[in-house]
């Protein structure tokens, strides 16, 4: 089984919707600290069906919602999927 797209909106900090493609062979996420390369493998194990919010790095299901900025309201709901 290959995973082919994530699409997420409303993840953590994923406000806007996002969509990673991953190619054949080797996908790899990189990026600086704190810019959301966690919260992609959470949002896979969410729609796995994890149901533990500690393994989600939270503490309660509010917790897995965007929750906003000084300059973005916080969303009511999160979104995603993925593709085989």
């Amino acid at each position: 089984m290959y995973l082919k797209n994530l699409e997420m909106y409303g993840f953590k900090s994923f406000a806007d919707k996002t969509v990673l493609d991953f190619k054949t062979g080797i996908t790899t996420v990189i990026g600086p600290n704190g810019s959301g390369k966690s919260n992609i493998s959470d949002c896979i194990r969410w729609i796995l069906g994890e149901q533990s919010m500690k393994s989600l790095r939270g503490s309660k299901s509010e917790d897995i919602i965007f929750a906003g900025t000084q300059n973005r309201k916080s969303l009511r709901l999160c979104r995603s999927f993925f593709g085989f």
